[in-house]
């Protein structure tokens, strides 16, 4: 079978990856410097799918820094130790003996933070043989398949988001859901980070100007709502946005990088691959105040 490809761009091919989102650059090495002009078309590819992906990429994890430092400044994530010798990356990692991965539920991430992070790059250095796939949503189908009435409701409405112990998941601190785990050791956040922040739930994109649904696990109520009020509201949404015709699902191999935004979109890392080893390599960029 023939892949559709989209060749609008000057310095490289896309094949789409779902009728939803999601698009595989065709024909670039992230480990060799990346001309302006291809990153120009790269930048402008994943504004228009949302989630870009490359396969077979020979990354250090020097490069991978490199390259990301073309998307922005790096956020360091607030509840999570680093790379050893390379602060800017986060590695996830899971071993045969770990029962729970990290990112195992729908979320877009830091959006618990006054300024929630732009992109997220994610390299695969070892992969199951089967299994361990990321599922992505596009948030601007999901707002687009919402009633008339719905969004006029929604329209000011913010939501808090909190990075620990949320209490629509039953309270749980970040150390407590990760005990046992072999790799991921959650730490307290600096005192000067405040994790609690409010977005509103019907988010601009600052570039391409579409409106999106913004919300995540990390949602734990609407502002100036008593908790009980605003739940079930949640409880939709959240079901809402994992429609199947909103999603695509990404089955990584060693050397696939990904780039999504989590701007419009939100991500859910499946544990499907008991007994198997997963390794990743994380880096998120700098975003702005969500409008």
């Amino acid at each position: 079978m023939i892949k559709e490809r989209h060749t609008k761009y000057k310095t490289l091919d896309v094949t789409p990856l779902a009728g939803a989102m999601g698009g595989e650059i065709i024909g670039v090495d992230l480990s060799r410097p990346v001309k302006r002009e291809v990153f120009r078309d790269i930048h402008r590819a994943w504004l228009d799918h949302s989630m870009i992906f490359f396969r077979n990429q020979d990354l250090s994890p020097a490069g991978l820094v490199r390259f990301a430092r073309k998307w922005g400044a790096i956020h360091t994530h607030p509840f999570m130790p680093t790379m050893k010798g390379h602060p800017e990356i986060l590695e996830l990692i899971k071993n045969p003996s770990d029962k729970r991965n990290f990112g195992n539920l729908w979320h877009t991430d830091q959006s618990f933070v006054a300024k929630p992070a732009k992109a997220t790059i994610l390299h695969a250095l070892e992969t199951p043989l089967v299994g361990g796939d990321t599922m992505y949503s596009n948030m601007y189908l999901a707002y687009d398949a919402l009633s008339c009435g719905l969004k006029k409701l929604l329209a000011n409405i913010k939501v808090e988001n909190t990075g620990n112990r949320n209490r629509r998941r039953g309270g749980q601190d970040k150390r407590d859901r990760y005990k046992g785990h072999s790799h991921v050791k959650p730490v307290s956040p600096p005192p000067e980070i405040d994790t609690i922040s409010h977005h509103p739930i019907i988010r601009t994109h600052p570039e391409t100007g579409r409106k999106g649904l913004y919300i995540s696990s990390h949602t734990q109520g609407f502002a100036d709502f008593d908790f009980e009020e605003s739940l079930p509201m949640i409880e939709f949404l959240l079901e809402h946005i994992r429609r199947p015709e909103f999603t695509a699902r990404l089955r990584w191999q060693p050397g696939t990088v990904a780039v999504w935004d989590n701007r419009c979109v939100m991500h859910y890392a499946l544990n499907d691959y008991p007994g198997q080893r997963r390794c990743m390599r994380r880096i998120t960029i700098k975003g702005d105040k969500p409008r």
